[in-house]
């Protein structure tokens, strides 16, 4: 059997007690505010408490991928540990974190055919489950080219929906104009969006919080039979309990929730909601 170890980056929002159970490394991104550059890596930034004060913030934080010698500082203490790494990112599309992570390796003293860097195609736990379900099948095989292949099809069985409190922060962020922003803004518009290789496109537009949240919980329900599903906030558990309510009979002891990370919740904002269902076809 080949000894194969996962690497990620902060965006996955894998949480801790797993990334323990299954040894993975996750590289953190950086939010910066205040003349500061934040690690995301759980002891620099305490995301509950960066949510509470974003709205309230003089200027708008920005978002950074790691540097490639931040990638190094990570992996090259594990290079020893396994014999294959398997890195999967942050879409090169949304973001430089892949490209960082490219660098890094091509800068390592460590043989080609020994890691593999893939482009994620997702975001938080749409990365997340193909880590932890890669992490499954090669504990159970060891072997390289199954566990790439079952994380392939992870990829294309998982479905990731959301929808924003607010659209101030995308305006904020640039991902939006003043116009369409504000427009949203004044008539409560809600976009539900999901994200397919990469790309964010919307699903849905509605007129309350409470319909975004259900139709998030009927996409999500569409997907049935599924293996696994997520659900995501940033400082709203009153929309979780709302979308539990609506997946109740999808949920079970392996669901996951927790709150959005920073590099990705600066420019989503406080009270966005999100679910991540995997089909069971990826056993196929």
């Amino acid at each position: 059997m080949t000894s194969i170890k996962f690497v990620t980056d902060s965006v996955c929002d894998i949480p801790p007690a797993l990334v323990e159970q299954w040894n993975i490394v996750v590289v953190p991104c950086f939010v910066n505010y205040g003349g500061e550059s934040y690690a995301d890596d759980g002891v620099h930034l305490n995301r509950a408490a960066y949510y509470d004060g974003l709205a309230d913030m003089d200027e708008t934080p920005t978002t950074a991928a790691m540097p490639p010698a931040v990638v190094k500082d990570y992996v090259e203490p594990i290079l020893g540990e396994a014999e294959h790494i398997i890195a999967i990112t942050t879409p090169a599309k949304l973001s430089g974190i892949n490209n960082a992570f490219r660098l890094a390796f091509e800068q390592m003293d460590i043989d080609a055919d020994r890691y593999t860097l893939l482009d994620s195609g997702s975001l938080s736990l749409g990365i997340a489950f193909q880590v932890l379900l890669g992490a499954e099948v090669a504990a159970e095989t060891g072997d390289v080219a199954e566990t790439l292949a079952a994380i392939e099809r992870v990829k294309r069985q998982t479905k990731v929906y959301a929808t924003v409190g607010s659209m101030e922060f995308l305006r904020r962020s640039g991902r939006v104009g003043w116009a369409t922003a504000g427009v949203a803004n004044l008539l409560n518009i809600k976009p539900v969006v999901d994200v397919i290789e990469g790309e964010v496109e919307v699903r849905a537009r509605v007129r309350t919080f409470n319909r975004a949240v259900d139709k998030l919980a009927d996409l999500a329900a569409e997907q049935k039979p599924v293996d696994r599903i997520g659900m995501l906030h940033i400082n709203n558990p009153d929309g979780i309990d709302r979308l539990q309510n609506g997946l109740d009979d999808m949920i079970d002891d392996n669901t996951l929730t927790g709150l959005i990370g920073p590099t990705l919740g600066t420019h989503i904002g406080p009270g966005s909601v999100g679910v991540v269902t995997v089909g069971h076809g990826w056993k196929a």
